[in-house]
């Protein structure tokens, strides 16, 4: 009986997690290298005036 409720946070652990982890620094990297095909005047940062 212990066994089958254990069994969710395993599959978590071993499946969902990395998964979501593999996307998230995916996402991460697309967000940095957008900048790439930004026109020049849009890359750079902010005017603070």
């Amino acid at each position: 009986m212990g066994f089958l409720s254990r069994q969710p946070v395993q599959f978590f652990r071993s499946t969902l997690l990395p998964a979501a982890i593999v996307v998230l620094f995916g996402l991460a990297l697309f967000a940095v290298s957008a900048r790439i095909w930004l026109p020049g005047d849009m890359a750079a940062p902010a005017p603070l005036g």
